[in-house]
């Protein structure tokens, strides 16, 4: 089965009070990979967002590697959306981390 017909997931790490200048990859994975990425971020209670165009971008960036400033304005929207649900449910300061993730399309075989 090719990648494209599997489920992917990209995992981001940003420290915005921190030194970080720019959110980093720190896990990615195909199939069974990504399914346990997604299974370990719910477990510790990060948020999981299915973006199939954006992980596929994430998938392309060297993992532990700062995302590209392509990828700046995008990420940048995702992190605002996770600060907005995060707003919402506590007044704590927003996760530093992030899982994107895809599921395969309907007609793949599993």
């Amino acid at each position: 089965m090719s990648r494209t017909h599997r489920k992917s997931a990209a995992a981001l790490v940003y420290d915005s009070h921190g030194h970080d200048e720019s959110p980093r990859v720190v896990a990615k994975g195909y199939g069974l990979v990504a399914d346990m990425i997604v299974q370990r971020a719910k477990e510790a209670g990060l948020y999981v967002h299915e973006a199939p165009e954006m992980v596929s971008l994430l998938m392309q960036v060297d993992l532990d590697s700062r995302i590209p400033p392509q990828l700046y304005q995008a990420v940048a929207e995702l992190l605002a959306w996770l600060h907005r649900l995060e707003s919402g449910a506590a007044d704590d300061a927003p996760s530093t981390e992030l899982i994107v993730s895809t599921s395969p399309p309907s007609q793949a075989a599993q």
